[in-house]
C-alpha cells in the first residue's frame, strides 16, 4: 500500500507541475484562443488539486467508519 501511495503522489506532483507550465504556456502564447487556454488551466490547476483531496478525506473517512463496524 505504501508504495501505491508513493507512485500516485509522484504521479500528482508531475501532473500538478505539467499544468502549472501549461498555464505559463498558455499566458505567454499569442494565439488567438490564450484567454481561453489560460483559465481552464487555472480552473484546472485550482480543481483538481481539491477533487484529489476530497477523495482522498472521503476515502478516509469510509476506512474509518469500515473499522468501526468491525469491532
Amino acid at each position: 500500500m505504501k508504495k501505491v501511495r508513493q507512485i500516485l503522489a509522484i504521479l500528482g506532483i508531475v501532473l500538478l507541475a505539467g499544468m502549472y507550465i501549461a498555464t505559463i504556456v498558455c499566458a505567454l502564447s499569442a494565439s488567438e484562443n490564450f484567454m481561453n487556454m489560460l483559465m481552464a488551466s487555472i480552473y484546472a490547476t485550482i480543481v483538481i488539486p481539491v477533487l484529489i483531496w476530497a477523495i482522498t478525506f472521503i476515502y478516509k473517512l469510509a476506512k474509518k467508519e469500515d473499522n468501526k463496524e468491525e469491532k
